[in-house]
């Protein structure tokens, strides 16, 4: 019997497999949801053809693939939506939205997409029978795994189709398909950083006043804006980083609008989890869909709203695909006498869904009315809850990050690694109380430098009372000092000096900056602005600091982002602005004063001293794992780690290994006092260490000085 599958001819531009929900409750450790981009077009495919919204299908992207349906003789119900208007079913017009009937040898032609949005959706009736990889079967391109073999498909792949027996009716859906448009309005909860803090008082209203273009650069990963620069009220971000972009490291959501640099970046379904830039504002639930369709030049304004209004929205939204065929209905069939509130329900539907024609910045066109607030409102997010510090407990304050996110941060912002210890104890706390995981409706939690993220479920939890809660427990939470925990020493080899990282700095010089301060030796601009002497002492300092894991998935899967226990082990640096496209997998680069390893291959920003082995495996298929249950991801949170430096051909020896599972890491169990761990300032340290830190500080005054002088030179002034 011939197994029903799909046969890709042509694969297209890119074209994955994805399904709707991605991966949950791994974004601590820096694996990203993935999933479909636009994942309204997408759950209104599996609508049309009776699956279940969240079944896997394909999206494509700019231009689409063209498959051959192999059947054992019966019809496949299919559906497209999305940027899918010059698709072909053996030669004849495909209508979105429109559920159609492919025959056995039936050639599918999905043609490029557009003239509006950039992508498009199919499914067919039963899904794309892929394996569940770390609990889903969406495609994570970067990370090479899920979806077909963990990668994009290619020509001669065959696609399983799933069972259909419990599939519900079909429908047609094309009356309620969203338009896609080169114009958009992206709702977005402004914070949690803001003015006057962050930012200028006038740099938030330019934010929200501003018409973006969507850069080229844009991807999976986070759409790139192009525009005004922003403007900040620091001069830099001290140890997080000279730019005044630069925070300490803090988990971002998924349209998290970063700002690298000048440049605001929106967190895509395949971006970074943690990192250290600031985030003015973050796109609400209701409008992520958007970001999967825009295309390079395409205009943007960010419209400032309330959780409020995002709620509304998102709850539209899920009723609107709940009774998806009641919707439809409502336009084809409006009541004979209506309501002033429904006179029009063709407008009430598309009110909801489509974009704006018309982005004036004095009053720009949303899914719902503009929020009446005057937009210097904005400009500091008010916290939901503070709980005041004490003689024995930092501040903690607790600002919506988008509108199914919250971010609890402690303490001033400084490195303090007394505060992360808490925000570790104020994590446990709130473990032992029931209040994180899937069941208690707040699946994601991410710990960062000083802060704590939390994704909830709005549909099983209260932001308000979810932020109470975490008030209380963080007044519960017990001193460091006294508190032991259970952590392992790490030893990993590194490569200094390693030229895979040298052929990084390269390409960043002849591709995006030239005149970069940190080209064309990431080595040397570390010893300048830290006052070293010799070139060299940089790898010296490396080498013999005892490094500790303050964070997991910095730059993705597991990779550590440390700093030195020790304070005159601390190389404080800068990040690349912009950053790199290219890093090779598992480099070392310090950024601020964090050390990270780069979890797989991809940009980047931390300054490269060399290379390291592998701190991820690739997972294999659910039904495996559950024989031999090992995380994939190598280190955990609060691990001890340790440099050896060994030569590049016994790195790339050791680097297979790990990666097989032939070789293991170094490591041994010891125990970690919290109360040993510095505070912020050089009190009660070593008069040499407080000699190395003012020798640090000084050059950085004279490397900014530097900076100062050159755009004076520059611009003539």
């Amino acid at each position: 019997m011939t197994l029903d599958g799909i046969e890709v001819l042509v694969p297209g531009v890119q074209t994955a497999v994805q399904d709707l929900a991605g991966r949950r409750g791994l974004w601590g450790v820096g694996v990203p949801p993935s999933g479909a981009y636009d994942a309204f077009s997408f759950a209104l495919a599996n609508l049309a053809v009776g699956n279940d919204p969240g079944a896997a299908g394909i999206e494509a992207v700019l231009v689409g693939p063209t498959l051959r349906f192999q059947t054992d003789g019966r019809h496949v119900l299919a559906a497209l939506t999305g940027a899918c208007r010059n698709a072909r079913l053996d030669g004849r017009p495909i209508r979105p939205g429109e559920p159609f009937a492919a025959a056995t040898g039936s050639v599918l032609e999905f043609g490029p997409c557009g003239p509006g949005g950039l992508r498009a959706y199919l499914a067919v009736r039963g899904g794309i029978a892929v394996p569940r990889v770390l609990g889903s079967r969406a495609t994570f391109l970067l990370g090479g795994f899920g979806g077909q073999l963990g990668r994009a498909l290619t020509a001669g792949d065959v696609l399983a189709v799933g069972r259909d027996e419990n599939c519900d009716a079909p429908a047609e859906l094309a009356p309620i398909l969203p338009e896609l448009t080169d114009r958009w309005t992206l709702r977005v909860i402004p914070g949690p950083h803001g003015a006057p803090d962050y930012f200028t008082g006038d740099a938030l209203a330019g934010l929200f006043a501003a018409e973006w273009e969507v850069d080229h650069r844009s991807d999976r990963t986070g759409i790139r804006l192009a525009g005004p620069a922003v403007q900040f009220a620091r001069a830099d971000g001290g140890e997080a980083g000279l730019h005044p972009c630069n925070i300490h490291d803090s988990a971002y959501p998924v349209g998290g609008i970063m700002v690298s640099g000048d440049t605001p970046v929106i967190v895509g379904p395949d971006g970074p989890s943690l990192g250290g830039f600031v985030v003015p504002a973050a796109v609400i639930q209701a409008d992520l869909w958007k970001l999967g369709q825009l295309r390079p030049g395409d205009r943007v304004q960010l419209a400032p709203t309330t959780p409020e209004s995002a709620d509304a929205a998102r709850t539209d939204r899920r009723r609107l695909l709940a009774d998806s065929r009641a919707a439809v209905a409502s336009l084809l069939f409006p009541p004979p006498d209506p309501s002033p509130e429904f006179a029009d329900p063709r407008a009430a539907v598309t009110s909801r869904l489509s974009p704006p024609s018309d982005l004036a910045p004095a009053a720009p066109a949303t899914d719902s009315p503009p929020d009446p607030t005057p937009l210097a409102t904005w400009d500091r997010p008010c916290p939901l809850t503070i709980v005041p510090s004490s003689a024995t407990r930092p501040d903690l304050s607790i600002r919506f990050s988008g509108d199914t996110h919250l971010l609890a941060e402690a303490g001033p912002a400084r490195l303090d690694l007394t505060v992360r210890a808490r925000i570790h104890l104020l994590r446990r706390e709130l473990t032992s109380r029931g209040l994180l995981g899937a069941s208690a409706g707040v699946p994601e939690d991410v710990e960062g430098v000083r802060s704590l993220l939390l994704g909830f479920d709005p549909t099983s939890v209260d932001p308000r009372e979810l932020a109470e809660q975490v008030a209380d427990a963080w007044l519960a939470t017990p001193d460091p000092a006294g508190v032991e925990l259970p952590v392992r020493e790490v030893t990993m080899p590194i490569c200094f000096d390693d030229p895979d990282a040298h052929e990084a700095m390269r390409r960043y010089q002849r591709g995006v900056r030239p005149d970069a301060p940190w080209c064309p030796d990431n080595v040397e601009f570390i010893r300048r602005v830290n006052g070293l002497t010799y070139r060299d002492e940089v790898f010296e300092i490396v080498q013999k600091a005892t490094y500790l894991v303050i964070g997991l998935g910095d730059v993705y899967l597991g990779a550590p982002v440390a700093v030195p226990l020790d304070p005159s082990h601390r190389l404080v640096t800068t990040k690349y602005d912009p950053p790199r496209t290219w890093t090779p997998e598992n480099a070392v680069g310090i950024g601020g004063a964090y050390l990270c390893v780069y979890g797989m291959e991809g940009p980047g920003g931390y300054q490269l001293v060399g290379r390291t082995v592998p701190v991820w495996r690739k997972p294999s298929a659910d039904v495996a794992q559950a024989a031999t249950p090992t995380d994939p991801w190598l280190l955990r949170t609060f691990d001890l780690l340790r440099f050896e430096p060994v030569g590049h051909d016994e790195l790339m020896t050791l680097r297979a290994g790990i990666a097989d599972g032939s070789v293991d890491l170094r490591m041994r169990a010891t125990t970690l006092d919290l109360g040993t761990l510095p505070g912020p300032g050089t009190d009660g340290l070593p008069p040499e260490t407080v000699e190395f830190t003012k020798r640090r500080e000084a050059a950085f005054a004279a490397e900014r000085a530097r900076w100062a002088s050159a755009a004076s030179t520059k611009t003539g002034q």
